[in-house]
C-alpha cells in the first residue's frame, strides 16, 4: 500500500506543460489592504495570483499602506508570485482577445484566465463569446483557462479545442454560497479530460474542502479569504482544506448506504439466555 508520501509524490498537479507545486489559486481583489493580501498570499504560496488587465485590485490605490511601496507598482509588490492575468470586465469575445494580447506583451506571458461576462446583474459568463475568444486565442499560442458555467457540454467543448483547464463556477462571482451544484462538477469531472479548477463563488474551508473531495484538481478563491473577519486565518484555512480534500478524494470515500450498518459483528454478543 502507497504511504502518504509516495502518494504525494505521484499526485503532481499538471497543467498544460507545466508541473505546479501547489492546487490553489488566488484572486488579488477586495482585501482590506496590500499588506494583508501578502501576508495571504505568504501562508498560501499559490501556484498562481490573477490580476484583471482592465482594472487593477481595487485595492491599489491604498498601496501607500505599506511602507516603501508608494513608488512601487502593484505587479513589482507580487513579484514573489506567478501572476496570471484575466480579461475581467470584458463583455465580447474581441474585447478579451485583445485584453489577452495586452497582458501577454505587458507580462510576457502566455498564459490567460479568460472571462467574457454575459450579464451586468448576474456577472454570468456568456458561454458563446467564450467559445469564440477560446479558439482565437489558442490559435494565437494562448494557453487558456476559461472561467465557464458548470455545464459539462460546454467545459467538453472548450476541453476539445485545447484550453489547458476549464474553470467552472461553485456560484455566481462573490456570492460566498458555495457549490449550488456538486454533481454538476462530478460530471465534469467525469467527462473533461482536462484539470478542473473551481473559480467563484466558494465561501469558506468546507466549500474548498468539497470542491476538492469531488475530485476536482484546484480552486481559484478571493473574496472568501480578502472578505473574511480575519483573512490570513481564512487563507491557512482554505489551504488546508485543499490539501485535506484532494487526500480524502484520493483514498476513496466510504460507499453511501441507505439504512444501517454496524461497525461490530453481531454474532457472538454475550446474552442474559
Amino acid at each position: 500500500m502507497n504511504s502518504a508520501r509516495d502518494l504525494k509524490e505521484q499526485d503532481s498537479f499538471r497543467l498544460g506543460n507545466e508541473t505546479l507545486n501547489s492546487r490553489l489559486l488566488l484572486g488579488t481583489g477586495r482585501y482590506p489592504s496590500i499588506e494583508v493580501m501578502l501576508k495571504c498570499f505568504e501562508r498560501c504560496r499559490p501556484a498562481f495570483v490573477t490580476v484583471a488587465m482592465r482594472r487593477l485590485p481595487q485595492n491599489d490605490h491604498k498601496n501607500s499602506d505599506k511602507k516603501g511601496s508608494k513608488n512601487q507598482s502593484f505587479f513589482d509588490m507580487v513579484s514573489a508570485y506567478r501572476c496570471l492575468p484575466n480579461t475581467a470586465g470584458c463583455w465580447t469575445a474581441k474585447d478579451a482577445v485583445m485584453t489577452a494580447q495586452l497582458a501577454r506583451e505587458a507580462l510576457s506571458t502566455s498564459w490567460i484566465k479568460l472571462e467574457v461576462i454575459g450579464d451586468r446583474e448576474t456577472l454570468l459568463p456568456d458561454g458563446e463569446q467564450l467559445l469564440l475568444a477560446a479558439r482565437e486565442l489558442i490559435k494565437d499560442g494562448f494557453h487558456v483557462l476559461p472561467y465557464c458555467l458548470d455545464d459539462v457540454v460546454l467545459c467538453r467543448k472548450l476541453a476539445d479545442m485545447g484550453c489547458v483547464a476549464v474553470m467552472p463556477l461553485a456560484a455566481p462571482i462573490g456570492s460566498g454560497l458555495g457549490i449550488r451544484n456538486p454533481h454538476g462538477l462530478a460530471m465534469i469531472r467525469r467527462y473533461c479530460q482536462v484539470p478542473i479548477i473551481v473559480d467563484a463563488g466558494l465561501g469558506t474551508a468546507s466549500d474548498v474542502c468539497l470542491a476538492m473531495e469531488l475530485g476536482c484538481d484546484g480552486v481559484l478563491v478571493d473574496s472568501a479569504i480578502a472578505l473574511a473577519r480575519n483573512p490570513v486565518m481564512m487563507a491557512e484555512a482554505i489551504a488546508a482544506a485543499v490539501t485535506s480534500g484532494r487526500r480524502a478524494y484520493l483514498a476513496g470515500r466510504m460507499p453511501k448506504r441507505f439504512s444501517a450498518q454496524a461497525s461490530t459483528s453481531f454474532e457472538g454478543l454475550i446474552t442474559d439466555t
